[in-house]
């Protein structure tokens, strides 16, 4: 597939492209890792999701991009002309199915965002993203997790969340207090209660 395509590589806070742009190419992250946002009328910004290694950017009917893919650090992805990609997958029908699940399971992200988002206390929110992290790194490497590297800002999180940066720096420090993680350095988190943090996100453990 790479044979098709052309690598980037992406230096931090470097555009992938921006809301509005002409969709003409899709995009697969290899390293690091993205942010994608939106500006809503009011100028305000919301963090609508964070792409990592095997994720795909770009894959829509649409005519133009529906947000902003920005990285979070150093970070490198393929990208392919849609009609290159299109006829891939047509003579790939493996890939297809691939995608297929991919897209269903980012459909139902997107469901849990949404209750997340509309439902959720604030320490749930910060609990409800901090499993979701572990659980992408487990699917990626097909290993069980313990920790896991947060490449975002607080703002980043804020933005994502619905919070602001002063309420996420206090369900960190609630999260620390109750024994359910640890922060190894600044962005290296620990999970020393997976159960309870689990159940804090479901909303059985409320602050």
């Amino acid at each position: 597939m790479r044979s098709l395509g052309t690598m980037q590589r992406l230096r931090a806070e470097q555009s992938v492209f921006h809301e509005g742009d002409p969709a003409k190419r899709v995009f697969m992250v290899t390293h690091g890792s993205l942010k994608l946002y939106t500006l809503l009328a009011d100028g305000r910004r919301q963090v609508t999701g964070f792409m990592f290694p095997g994720d795909f950017l770009g894959i829509s009917i649409d005519e133009e991009y529906a947000f902003t893919v920005e990285a979070l650090e150093e970070s490198e992805l393929w990208w392919f002309s849609r009609d290159a990609f299109d006829g891939f997958i047509r003579e790939h029908p493996q890939v297809e199915r691939e995608l297929y699940r991919l897209a269903t399971h980012e459909l139902a992200a997107a469901q849990r965002q949404m209750v997340l988002l509309g439902r959720k206390a604030a320490a749930e929110r910060l609990a409800s993203f901090f499993v979701s992290l572990l659980e992408r790194s487990e699917r990626s490497t097909g290993l069980c997790a313990d920790s896991f590297i947060l490449p975002m800002t607080r703002i980043d999180i804020a933005d994502y969340l619905g919070l602001t940066k002063e309420t996420v720096s206090r369900m960190l420090a609630e999260l620390k207090r109750r024994g359910l993680i640890r922060l190894k350095t600044q962005n290296d988190v620990q999970i020393i209660d997976r159960e309870g943090l689990s159940a804090m996100a479901c909303g059985d453990s409320a602050i």
